[in-house]
């Protein structure tokens, strides 16, 4: 592979091999498998020229290193509803139940799969900085151009887009708090005030806002601090849960995006985006006697 502009070399190869872990890419680099003009290179920012040669020397099994969302993405069409959508943006009020993005266990037709054959209609093509779960619902703001991507891909790695979530847990938690726990080696600050407390089924309704977008941070931040989010059956309590399930009629973790807020630093314009609670969560506070 030859570089033709100058670039880091990780950026290179994320670039040329989209298929591939982006943990896969850096381990070939500092395991000395990348060269660069015949020589090891082992750091991720080593500045390329243009015209520098670059090999990947790894002999093995690659499979481990495939991204599980490397399939062929298909447009579809899909029931999307459109909270709003300018030349730059398209937000979209998210089910629960469907993937954003293809992964390991995902056969159904995907949301990225879906505003792909929208874009088609629309003459866009979608850009994907943020996701959501698939069993969580709620604000999901899509990029329609790159420049747009990559501006709003800053603002969540410095932390400049509010994010706010509404989550019903078990047990009566502080009235605010703060959980400052690192995942996975990786700083991760999740921040939540006391909504309602309901003493008889003893569950707590949450206004959580998060600081850092760790993987799952919310469902293991919560659960660490012994306040699981209802009906999580990865990170929750499976005797509650089924209690819980057969009490109430919940088929699904009870977590919601509510709303996300960023100023786009080109025009400096405040975007706020907002979602009604999803009707099966909706129902289970009107059940649990609740205020909203």
């Amino acid at each position: 592979m030859t570089a033709e502009t100058e670039s880091r070399l990780d950026r290179f190869l994320r670039k040329r091999y989209p298929q591939l872990k982006l943990a896969s890419i850096y381990k070939l680099i500092k395991k000395g498998w990348v060269q660069v003009n015949q020589k090891r290179v082992k750091d991720p920012a080593h500045r390329l020229c243009a015209g520098d040669r670059v090999f990947i020397v790894y002999v093995g099994d690659v499979n481990h290193m495939l991204r599980s969302d490397s399939r062929q993405l298909k447009p579809s069409k899909i029931p999307i509803r459109i909270l709003y959508e300018n030349e730059n943006y398209i937000v979209v009020d998210k089910d629960s139940g469907i993937s954003v993005h293809p992964g390991k266990r995902t056969s159904n037709p995907t949301l990225i799969e879906g505003l792909l054959y929208y874009g088609q209609k629309a003459g866009f093509k979608p850009h994907l900085v943020h996701r959501l779960d698939k069993h969580t619902s709620g604000v999901l703001v899509v990029c329609k151009n790159e420049e747009s991507a990559k501006i709003l891909s800053k603002l969540f790695k410095s932390r400049e887009v509010e994010k706010e979530y509404i989550t019903l847990v078990f047990g009566k938690t502080r009235r605010r708090d703060e959980i400052n726990l690192p995942l996975k080696n990786q700083d991760a600050l999740t921040i939540y005030q006391r909504l309602e407390y309901f003493p008889y089924v003893d569950v707590s309704l949450l206004l959580v806002k998060i600081k850092t977008g760790r993987k799952h941070q919310i469902r293991k931040h919560l659960s660490r601090m012994g306040h699981p989010v209802i009906m999580d059956g990865f990170y929750g309590n499976r005797s509650k849960n089924k209690w819980f399930r057969k009490t109430f009629g919940l088929k699904r973790y009870f977590l919601h995006c509510a709303r996300i807020v960023f100023v786009d630093p080109r025009d400096n314009q405040r975007y706020e985006f907002e979602s009604p609670l999803a009707k099966d969560l909706s129902d289970i506070l009107k059940k649990l006697g609740g205020n909203r």
